[in-house]
């Protein structure tokens, strides 16, 4: 018998839970969105929004490694690495240094598909950035948090 939990909307099976999770594909694409717009605030010189969104990159790929753990490794050697690698950029506020982290974590990402049977998945920077947000420094932006 499967084990449910009570909910104010009622039993769910723990089944039905996790296919209410979200699949790698929605994840990836928060991923992707996400990366994005730490390119270009980065490019901006925005650096507390750069590591804001470096951030969500990492805690949306810890949710991908728990919810899919045959990934769990390399999401973690990338994390540990060339996401590293980002945040130590940001954390400078080097903009020549964020560029070779934020190429170099790219490919490692492009390669890990190719790597995991997705190699029709690559992802490039979009030519234009984000028109939601202000990606220039803002002098009342708080210090970088990592």
């Amino acid at each position: 018998m499967s084990e449910t939990v009570r909910t104010k909307h009622g039993d769910l099976s723990l089944e039905q839970i996790a296919d209410a999770l979200p699949g790698t594909g929605d994840l990836m694409a928060s991923v992707g969105d996400s990366w994005w717009r730490c390119a270009y605030a980065g490019r901006g010189g925005n650096w507390p929004l750069a590591a804001y969104f470096a951030r969500r990159v990492r805690g949306t790929s810890r949710k991908l490694a728990i919810l899919r753990p045959k990934y769990a490794e390399r999401i973690a050697d990338f994390e540990g690495g060339q996401l590293a690698d980002v945040f130590a950029a940001i954390e400078s506020r080097d903009p020549a240094r964020f560029e070779r982290a934020f190429a170099e974590a790219t490919d490692a990402a492009n390669r890990n598909h190719v790597e995991t049977g997705y190699a029709y998945i690559r992802w490039v920077l979009p030519e234009v950035p984000p028109r939601d947000l202000d990606l220039s420094p803002s002098p009342m932006a708080s210090p970088t948090t990592l």
